[in-house]
């Protein structure tokens, strides 16, 4: 019996133990476009399941309203397993994201 108490004291240690996956995590894809011309896009995707892409453009250029309007998205794998993905736009009404996990 100490034997087993031993054995589950010794597997509840190691899946409690901080995961390691997100220091080994390498990039397995990443591209940037960024010219300097009023535009901009990048995406990229890691072995750890996190991915994000942008677009962004500058409006109303050399007016008074100039201002850099963003589309993107954002996922990643939460310590409850699930993926939560994040969509947004950024302009000069502010920082506006969306997802299933976002109230409303």
């Amino acid at each position: 019996m100490k034997v087993i108490i031993a054995l589950a004291a010794i597997v509840a240690a190691i899946l409690a133990a901080p995961q390691q996956y997100e220091k080994d995590a390498v990039i397995l894809r990443q591209d940037f476009d960024n010219i300097g011309l009023d535009q901009y896009s990048y995406a990229y995707e890691t072995s750890n399941r996190i991915s994000a892409q942008e677009q962004g453009h500058l409006q109303n250029a050399g007016t008074d309203h100039e201002a850099l309007a963003v589309r993107g998205q954002y996922s990643y794998v939460g310590p409850d397993g699930v993926t939560y993905t994040v969509s947004y736009i950024a302009d000069e009404n502010g920082f506006q994201p969306q997802g299933a996990h976002i109230p409303q």
